[in-house]
């Protein structure tokens, strides 16, 4: 395959910045999801060029909608625990007393 020209890197990178913004994410957190070596853009974008070199924008395309997706999840389990404790206020207490409770017996 063939890689990113100049232009194609800096509209992947307005896009990626954009797409960051409305997703609530930081740089850091696509540095993760790319396991790459580090949070600067330029770093992130070598990365994605290797992607796109290898398979081309469907390629680029699905790195960056499983990265979206796999955000979601992460959202959607962190909603659920925020729920799960806001819906049983002492849940939190609950536990503390079955410890202090398995303490004292042993």
């Amino acid at each position: 395959m063939e890689s990113l020209s100049s232009e194609q890197r800096d509209e992947l990178q307005a896009f990626l910045k954009d797409w960051l913004r409305h997703a609530g994410r930081t740089q850091a957190d696509l540095r993760r999801a790319l396991h790459a070596g580090s949070i600067r853009m330029p770093v992130l974008i070598d990365v994605l060029a290797g992607t796109y070199a290898q398979g081309g924008i469907n390629g680029l395309a699905a790195q960056l909608c499983a990265i979206e997706e796999r955000w979601q999840q992460e959202e959607d389990w962190q909603g659920d625990e925020q729920a799960s404790s806001s819906s049983d206020p002492f849940g939190q207490l609950d536990l503390l007393l079955r410890e202090i409770r398995s303490d004292s017996d042993g």
